[in-house]
C-alpha cells in the first residue's frame, strides 16, 4: 500500500527562553516540563540560520506550497527588534523562491510599540496576542511576578495594530479559558477589540493534573464555551472563532483548523533557542522531558524528525485512539482531543501514557453536540430569508453594499442548498417511475436515506459541491435515470462520513466526461481515482486511516492525505489552499467542470499548484488589505476555484447561477488583478444567489436584474478605486430602473449608496 506523504508545515522558533510576565497557567514555566532552565536565553544567528536551511530543505524535497513559522518564546519580544530582523532575514534568504513564507510573531503584548510593528510591516510579520478577556478576567492569570496587572498595557497594544497603518498585521487574539470568569463578558470585550480571530484555548491539563471544574456541571468548559456559541451566531459571526469553525467543517467531514479538534495529522515542530527539535509545548505540561526529541537542526533532518515515536503517536488515526474514543459518535470532530489533555500515570510503567480520552472528553462531546443542534436549526430556517426584521433587513442592506457579513453569505448557501435539495427529491421522484429500476441506483436511494439520517453534515456538504445542481437539473431535463452522479455523490458523502459501508459505483467513460479509455472514479469534492480503461463498477469503502477502491482483482488503498504533496499513479485529490480565514479548494478534477464551455486547465503539476497557492495568498494579502469589507463573504462562500487555461494569455474569470459556490479563473500576472477579478465574479455568485431567495424584479428573469448584476460586479473597484464605480457599468444603477419589486428598489439603492463613495484602497 502506498502511504501518504507525510510532512511538517508549521514551525515555532523560539527566539528568547524567558518571559516578562509570571501568568501562573503557563505551559512553559509552570507545569511538569522544567527544561527551560538549561538553555540560552536567546537563539543565535548561527542556530537561526540552520534552521532556515532545514525547513527550505525540507519544503523543497517535499514541494510544499508554504511554511507556516511562530516566533515564540518566552516572550520573543525581548528578543528586541535586532534579534526579530534577525530571525526574518535568515527565514526569508533561505525560503525565498523556495516556497511562500507565512511568518508571524505571537506576543503577551506589553512590550509592543510603533519601532516594532514598523519593523513587522518591513518583514511581512503578522501578530497574534494574548489576552484572556476584560481586566478582571486578564488579570486572574497574566500578571507581572509582582503581582501588577497587564491588562492596560495589551489594550494599549491592541489599539496600536487597530490604527490603519498597522491593521494588517493583526492576526487575532488568543484566550485561555477559566471557566470562573463570565463567557459573555469574556467574549464581548475580546469583539469589542474588533480583532480579525479570536482562538479560545482549554487550559492545559492532564488526568494527573485535572482542569479546574467548580460547581455541579459535568462539562463546565462546555457550557462557558457554548454561552460564547451562542453569542457569536445571535449577532451575526462577527469574528472568525477557529474551534467553533473546525467544529463546523469536522462535521460536515472536512479538517480542522487546529491541532487540539479532527484527526488532522499533527505537522508542528518546535526549535528552541538551543537549536534542539521539540514537539508541541502543549506536552509540557505532561511531565518533565516530555516534549524532548533528542534531535537539533544540526545532526537531523526533519524527515528524520518526522520518523521520531512522539511525533508518530501525534499522527493517530482513529484506530489507534482508545477504546472509549474509537466508540464515541463524534470522535471525527473531536478527534480524542489534543494529545498532551490524555496523558495519565499508571500504576505501570505500561499503564503510562496518552492511550486515553481527552481530560475534557465530557466537554469535548457536549460542545460539539451542541454546536451541531444550533447549526441544524439555524440551517432549517433559511428558506423563508430575508425576513421582515430589522436584523435581516439589516443583512440584505449589508449584502446591498455590496459585501455583507458571513453568516448573510452562508445564509445564502443555506438556501442555495435547500434548492439542490429539492431538485434530488425530483430526480428520486422521476426514477421510482421509470422501469426497470438500476439495482446500483437503487441501492445508492437507500444508503443516501441512512446517511441522511447518521451523517446529515456530510450529505450536506456533497449537495453543496459546485457540480451538484448542475448534475441534478441535466437529469431531470433529459428524463433519464441518474447514471453513475448518484452513486458517485453518496460514495463521497460515505468517505467524508467514514461509514462503513461499500458503496457500488459506476465508473465514467468518455461519453460521461472522463477522458479517452475512460475509468475514471469520480468522488466529487475529494477526487477522481484513475482506473486505466476499467469499465462497469467499482466498490468504494471507508477505513480509519484510508479508503479502499475495489475493481475487479485489483484494490487500491488510499490514504486520506495521499496524493497532496506527491505524484499518485491513481489517484488525483482536490487540493486545499489553506489561507488566513479562508480554505479554498483548486478545482482541477471534476470531469463535469467542464459544462462551462469554456477552456480548464488539465491537472496541475506540484508545481503549478504551488504557484496557484503563491498567487492566492499575495491575492487574499490584497483583499484584505483593500477590500476588508468583500473579504468575510468570500471566505465564507466561495468555497472552490477551478483552474482556467489563458486565451491569447488574456485572464478571465466565469461563474455559473447552477454551480454555487465556484469560479473558474485564468489567472493575471499581478496578485491585485487577480483579487479584483476573484471579488468580481464573486459578486456575480453572491447576486444569483440572491435573486434565487427573493423577488428583486417582476417578472424574475427581467432583463434588468442583468444590469444590475453587470454592476454589482464591479461595487468592489469602487472600494478599490473610487473613480472606477463613476463609470460603467455601476453608472446604469444610478438612474430609475423599470420592474424591481420594493426589495430590488432597496437593493439599488444601497449599491448607489456604495457606488457614492470615495475611500480610497
Amino acid at each position: 500500500m502506498d502511504r501518504p506523504c507525510l510532512t511538517l508545515t508549521q514551525f515555532v522558533v523560539k527566539l528568547h527562553s524567558r518571559c516578562d510576565l509570571a501568568c501562573d497557567h503557563c505551559y512553559v514555566y509552570e507545569h511538569a516540563d522544567t527544561s527551560w532552565r538549561g538553555r540560552p536565553r536567546m537563539i543565535s544567528r548561527t542556530i537561526l540560520a540552520q534552521t532556515a536551511l532545514r525547513i527550505a530543505e525540507h519544503a523543497r524535497s517535499h514541494e510544499l506550497p508554504a511554511v507556516h513559522v511562530v516566533l515564540h518564546g518566552g516572550e520573543p519580544l525581548l528578543a528586541g527588534p535586532a534579534g526579530i530582523r534577525m530571525a526574518a532575514e535568515e527565514l526569508h534568504r533561505a525560503l525565498d523562491g523556495t516556497t511562500v513564507l507565512d511568518l508571524k510573531i505571537h506576543t503577551n503584548g506589553v512590550l509592543l510599540s510603533e519601532r516594532f510593528c514598523d519593523l513587522f510591516d518591513e518583514l511581512g510579520i503578522t501578530v497574534g496576542i494574548s489576552l484572556d478577556g476584560d481586566k478582571e478576567a486578564n488579570d486572574r492569570h497574566r500578571r507581572y511576578a509582582n503581582g501588577r496587572s497587564s491588562h492596560a498595557q495589551v489594550l494599549k497594544a491592541v489599539r496600536l495594530l487597530n490604527r490603519p497603518e498597522y491593521r494588517h498585521l493583526f492576526a487575532g487574539l488568543l484566550c485561555t479559558i477559566d471557566v470562573r470568569n463570565n463567557p459573555v463578558h469574556v467574549y464581548d470585550a475580546l469583539v469589542e477589540l474588533d480583532p480579525p480571530r479570536i482562538d479560545f484555548l482549554l487550559p492545559h491539563a492532564t488526568w494527573d493534573e485535572p482542569p479546574l471544574r467548580p460547581g455541579p456541571s459535568a462539562a463546565p468548559y462546555a457550557e462557558w464555551l457554548d454561552a460564547i456559541h451562542e453569542r457569536w451566531d445571535a449577532t451575526g459571526r462577527p469574528v472568525g472563532i477557529r474551534m467553533f469553525e473546525s467544529i463546523h467543517r469536522t462535521l460536515r467531514g472536512e479538517s480542522s483548523l487546529i491541532e487540539s479538534l479532527g484527526l488532522t495529522p499533527a505537522d508542528l515542530v518546535v526549535v528552541e533557542t538551543d537549536g534542539t527539535f521539540e514537539q508541541a509545548d502543549s506536552l509540557k505540561t505532561a511531565y518533565d522531558g516530555a516534549p524532548a526529541t533528542g534531535m537539533d537542526v544540526f545532526r537531523n533532518t526533519l524527515d528524520e524528525v518526522l520518523n521520531h515515536p512522539g511525533m508518530a503517536a501525534r499522527r493517530q488515526t482513529v484506530e489507534d485512539l482508545s477504546p472509549a474514543c474509537r466508540a464515541c459518535p463524534v470522535v471525527t470532530s473531536c478527534g480524542g482531543g489534543l494529545y498532551a489533555h490524555r496523558y495519565r500515570t499508571g500504576a505501570t510503567p505500561e499503564d503510562t501514557g496518552f492511550d486515553n480520552p481527552s481530560v475534557f472528553c465530557p466537554d469535548l462531546k457536549a460542545l460539539v453536540y451542541a454546536v451541531q443542534d444550533r447549526e441544524n436549526t439555524r440551517l432549517r430556517g433559511l428558506d423563508a430569508w430575508p425576513a421582515e426584521t430589522p436584523e435581516d433587513l439589516a443583512a440584505f442592506d449589508a449584502l446591498a453594499r455590496g459585501h455583507g457579513s458571513a453568516d448573510s453569505v452562508a445564509r445564502l448557501a443555506g438556501a442555495q442548498l435547500l434548492a439542490t435539495a429539492a431538485l434530488l427529491d425530483a430526480v428520486r421522484e422521476r426514477a421510482a417511475d421509470m422501469m426497470p429500476q438500476d439495482p446500483v441506483e437503487h441501492a445508492a436511494w437507500e444508503l443516501l436515506d441512512v446517511l441522511d439520517a447518521e451523517a446529515p453534515e456530510a450529505i450536506d456538504t456533497v449537495l453543496a459541491h459546485p457540480w451538484t445542481r448542475p448534475w441534478a437539473a441535466d437529469v431531470l431535463g433529459a428524463g433519464r435515470q441518474a447514471g453513475p452522479g448518484l452513486a458517485e455523490l453518496v460514495a463521497a458523502a460515505a468517505l467524508r462520513a467514514r461509514h462503513p459501508a461499500a458503496v457500488t459505483v459506476p465508473v465514467r467513460g468518455p461519453a460521461d466526461g472522463a477522458p479517452t479509455g475512460g475509468g475514471l472514479l469520480r468522488l466529487p469534492g475529494l477526487g477522481v481515482v484513475l482506473l486505466d480503461g476499467h469499465t462497469g463498477s467499482v466498490q468504494v469503502t471507508a477505513h480509519a486511516d484510508e479508503f479502499i477502491v475495489r475493481a475487479d482483482r485489483r484494490e487500491l488503498h488510499i490514504g486520506w492525505d495521499e496524493g497532496l504533496d506527491c505524484d499518485s499513479p491513481y489517484w488525483r485529490p482536490v487540493r486545499l489552499v489553506d489561507l488566513p480565514g479562508w480554505t479554498v479548494a483548486l478545482e482541477d478534477t471534476d470531469p463535469l467542470r467542464h459544462a462551462w464551455g469554456v477552456a480548464v486547465a488539465d491537472r496541475l503539476a506540484p508545481r503549478d499548484a504551488k504557484d496557484w497557492a503563491e498567487d492566492l495568498t499575495a491575492a487574499w494579502e490584497t483583499v484584505r488589505a483593500g477590500l476588508p469589507e468583500f473579504a468575510p463573504a468570500l471566505a465564507a462562500g466561495l468555497r472552490s476555484i477551478t483552474p482556467l487555461t489563458r486565451r491569447h494569455g488574456h485572464a478571465s474569470a466565469v461563474s455559473s447561477r447552477d454551480a454555487v459556490g465556484t469560479v473558474g479563473i485564468a489567472p493575471p500576472e499581478r496578485p491585485e488583478e487577480l483579487a479584483l477579478l476573484l471579488v468580481r465574479e464573486f459578486q456575480r455568485v453572491k447576486f444569483r444567489a440572491l435573486r434565487d431567495s427573493c423577488t428583486l424584479a417582476t417578472p424574475p428573469t427581467a432583463p434588468v436584474l442583468d444590469t444590475i448584476e453587470d454592476a454589482y460586479a464591479r461595487l468592489a473597484d469602487t472600494a478599490y478605486a473610487p473613480d472606477a464605480g463613476r463609470t460603467t457599468p455601476v453608472e446604469p444603477v444610478l438612474t430609475p430602473l423599470p420592474g424591481l419589486s420594493a426589495l430590488g428598489e432597496r437593493f439599488v439603492d444601497g449599491m448607489r449608496g456604495k457606488a457614492a463613495e470615495s475611500r480610497p484602497f
